[in-house]
């Protein structure tokens, strides 16, 4: 099963290629044009615009919260029901420090607000927060990406282990679009149906 999308593709595979493919460069226009510095850092508008960018020539939905229940494995991400309160309060967390910024982060990343294209979009996200704050940013080349995906797997019990690897990983590169682009690449997520379950593929409403 396929999201339904612009282009009307059906195939899962030929799906997940164009949508890197549109998604890197609208990745690269974001960050080339400037218009990520426009934005309010850690605001969930300036979530919802990137998303919105970075989707919006494939996906009715990009740019907007979620309406279905999704889950990865055991784990469901915020309900839907709860989705709004829980943006809320992650936006009104503290950001002042590396510690807060990824504790906030982990928390978007619990929330899960989009129906595809989570990992890419909180992880622009992200950045914008470190260079706004901190004058830094990751630098993903240096971050293995299975260690990455294990502790953020593990990261709503207990986030010691995605504070290490990403603080070990910071630079103060903030202008590299190389640096940047690393961040969507496709070795560091895996968003498709084959590991989300949602109320809509088990047939409710």
């Amino acid at each position: 099963m396929t999201l339904k999308n612009k282009l009307n593709i059906t195939d899962a595979v030929e799906l997940a290629r164009v949508e890197e493919k549109l998604s890197k460069a609208k990745a690269h226009q974001l960050f080339s044009s400037g218009f990520l510095n426009k934005l309010k850092a850690g605001s969930v508008q300036a979530l919802l615009e990137i998303h919105r960018c970075l989707f919006e020539e494939l996906y009715d939905f990009s740019g907007e919260i979620r309406t279905v229940n999704i889950a990865k494995g055991n784990f469901r991400f915020a309900p839907v029901m709860y989705l709004k309160v829980a943006l809320d309060n992650i936006e009104t967390m503290p950001q002042s420090t590396f510690d807060e910024i990824i504790e906030k982060y982990v928390e978007m990343n619990i929330a899960h607000p989009f129906r595809e294209g989570n990992g890419r979009t909180t992880r622009i996200w992200l950045d914008l927060i470190l260079k706004h704050e901190l004058q830094q940013v990751v630098d993903w080349s240096r971050v293995d990406k299975n260690d990455y995906l294990l502790a953020m797997e593990r990261s709503p019990v207990k986030d010691v282990e995605i504070k290490v690897l990403l603080k070990q990983a910071l630079t103060d590169k903030i202008y590299d679009s190389a640096i940047y682009m690393k961040g969507i690449d496709a070795s560091y997520y895996y968003e498709g149906y084959t590991l989300y379950k949602t109320e809509e593929m088990e047939g409710k409403k």
